[in-house]
């Protein structure tokens, strides 16, 4: 095993790791940041969606040693400096964009990344976006309204419950 060297969310950030081990795995076992999720092994779901470099990337499909010396952001850089909630977190919460939260951090991360790309995307936009994106509980309507909220464009708020 050798160390490993990134830049993970604005901090340089080290950990032995051997050949063949996954960027998920690092960031999880080797640097405790357990907000990016394992859901699949296969790159189907998006559950374990981080950055690399500005851009999206499935980190269970990256060799860690692969990328050595990259800026990493994960869902524990989505927050503010002061540690409060993000934009786009914000928007998931306030719109119930998660149910189980297990598919959050990987929507929040697919998210930015739309956002960066495309400011102000149509639903049908988000929509095509998240493909990549699997959620088994919510249906992606919330999510979606979430997405269009943090981009500052106009979504109803959810529904309340008549008591």
């Amino acid at each position: 095993m050798e160390n490993v060297t990134l830049t993970v969310n604005g901090k340089e950030r080290s950990a032995p790791a051997e050949g063949r081990t996954l960027l998920v795995e690092f960031l999880r076992e080797g640097l405790r940041l357990t907000g990016t999720h394992v859901g699949c092994d296969t790159s189907q779901c998006g559950a374990c969606l981080v950055h690399v470099d500005g851009e999206p990337v499935k980190a269970c499909s990256v060799l860690v040693q692969d990328i050595a010396g990259a800026e990493v952001t994960t869902i524990e850089g989505m927050a503010n400096a002061d540690g409060s909630l993000g934009t786009i977190q914000a928007a998931f919460r306030e719109h119930h964009g998660l149910q189980c939260g297990f598919c959050t951090p990987g929507m929040v991360m697919a998210a930015a990344s739309l956002l960066k790309e495309n400011p102000k995307p149509t639903e049908a936009e988000v929509r095509h976006y998240l493909e990549g994106n699997i959620c088994r509980c919510t249906g992606y309507h919330n999510i979606v309204k979430a997405v269009m909220a943090a981009s500052g464009q106009d979504v109803a708020p959810p529904a309340v419950a008549a008591e």
